[in-house]
């Protein structure tokens, strides 16, 4: 579908879409997405009815393992190209103060807040895109040298949970209000308001939000009080000795396990530590749901991968088994234990 042929019918249009990316073919994506406009769509309906659900089914395609890391990485390019000349064929003139969106550090999907940015920008608000894993203070820097309206963060991991609250504190501190949006905080928002931060489902829901800066500003305090007892700081000092202990007892206990390759070994130690981040940020936040639901979505990709579920289930059981002193983290591990299929237990 070129401009020529273009439709206003965006199930049908989405559908094209698809294909382009699964095809690698970036003129296709973008000469579809502008003949949407040129007939007529509003922008922010290409960005939001197109691209956004078009990525959505991009990363469910890599957790199904029907695409490779490199497929999933050219159709997020794609996309992010494609935002860009919708950007730039419309070309908003801002009228509203300055905005600035930003992932948090160590987050790298930023495509959502990308496309939150567009949206703010088509509302008339002056956008200032900081882009993938901003350290805090470097943020906290641009913000004291530009005048800022507020901050829109984005976090798509719940691991990220802990450092995303200090980031949001480090801006509090510049008296710039905040608002958060991504999967990293529930998909509603129930970790936001543990922070006390301000939650957006969606960038349209962020954009009303941001033009309110009493509700942006009037966000009930962080419910935070139980870190006090120091579980989440000992368990992040032992992270390393965690991945090591769990590793020597994997290959002890799996003989094939002692003949990975090196992109195995990897993975595997990449797996073992993203079960103990997962962890701590439940700590955090005093929240199980958070590391059963992390659970629950690793066991599914190992599946789609060839692995049997079972394999959660040893990190599992050694991580509960050396941390039987911490009251928050041993329960999250023995739902995380019950929240998997029947086969693995």
């Amino acid at each position: 579908m070129t401009a020529a042929t273009a439709t206003t019918d965006l199930g049908e249009a989405y559908s094209g879409y698809l294909d382009h990316l699964a095809d690698a073919d970036e003129y296709a994506a973008t000469d579809l997405a502008i003949g949407l406009l040129d007939a007529g769509v509003p922008a922010e309906r290409v960005l939001l009815d197109l691209v956004a659900p078009a990525q959505a089914e991009v990363g469910e395609r890599w957790a199904r393992n029907e695409w490779s890391v490199a497929q999933e990485h050219a159709a997020t390019h794609i996309s992010e190209q494609v935002v860009g000349a919708v950007s730039a064929h419309v070309k908003p003139r801002p009228t509203g103060g300055r905005i600035v969106v930003a992932c948090m550090d160590g987050e790298w999907h930023a495509l959502p807040p990308r496309l939150v940015a567009e949206v703010l920008r088509l509302r008339g608000w002056q956008v200032t895109f900081l882009g993938a894993s901003v350290p805090a203070a470097h943020l906290v820097s641009y913000l004291h040298r530009y005048d800022a309206h507020a901050v829109a963060l984005a976090c798509a991991l719940p691991m990220r949970l802990p450092y995303a609250h200090r980031m949001i504190e480090a801006c509090r501190r510049s008296d710039v209000p905040v608002v958060v949006g991504g999967r990293g905080f529930g998909t509603d928002g129930r970790w936001a308001r543990r922070l006390g931060v301000a939650w957006a489902p969606d960038a349209p829901s962020a954009a009303e939000l941001i033009a309110d800066e009493r509700a942006l500003r009037g966000v009930p305090p962080a419910r935070l009080a139980h870190l006090a007892d120091d579980e989440y700081a000992s368990l992040v000092r032992r992270r390393g000795e965690l991945i090591d202990s769990a590793l020597a007892e994997l290959r002890e206990r799996v003989p094939a396990a002692r003949e990975y390759s090196a992109a195995q070994l990897d993975a595997t130690v990449s797996d073992l530590g993203h079960i103990v981040d997962f962890l701590a940020a439940a700590v955090y936040v005093d929240d199980p749901s958070l590391f059963t639901e992390f659970v629950q979505w690793l066991s599914g990709i190992l599946r789609s991968r060839g692995v049997p579920a079972g394999a959660v289930v040893l990190p599992l059981e050694h991580y509960a088994a050396a941390l039987r002193d911490f009251p928050r983290a041993a329960r999250a591990l023995a739902l995380g234990c019950a929240a998997l299929p029947g086969e693995a237990r």
